[in-house]
């Protein structure tokens, strides 16, 4: 089982990037998945998370407004999409399968891990 994240970068703030988390080796279409961030020095938090059919979606109140998770179940990848960034969203995002077909904001409860994709956002 492997998650691969990818579409990090360095961007400008007010500007915009979309991650993309590809999960090979199973398929999680029946599962939840998620997004973190880990800021240098800081602990992993929840930024959002998606339900297994994309019906329903949960962001973090700094995101919120701003970020988009979405899914395609028939590529077994799930979207980030991030606009109208800000220095403090600078940090490494991680995506995050869940144990069932819903989701959580809590880390724990999440089952598989991507590596991580650097996000910088210059001032």
């Amino acid at each position: 089982v492997q998650l691969q994240a990818s579409g990090g970068g360095l961007v400008q703030a007010g500007g915009s990037l979309r991650l993309s988390c590809a999960a090979s080796g199973r398929t999680f279409r029946s599962y939840g998945m998620g997004w973190f961030r880990q800021a240098p020095g800081k602990e992993r938090e929840f930024v959002a998370a998606i339900n297994w059919s994309g019906g329903s979606t949960y962001y973090a109140d700094s995101v919120k407004g701003r970020f988009t998770i979405s899914r395609d179940n028939a590529k077994n990848t799930v979207y980030l999409q991030m606009n109208s960034l800000k220095p403090e969203d600078t940090a490494v995002y991680y995506c995050a399968v869940y144990s069932d077909s819903t989701w959580s904001r809590n880390p724990w409860e999440y089952v598989y891990w991507g590596q991580g994709t650097l996000v910088t956002v210059s001032s």
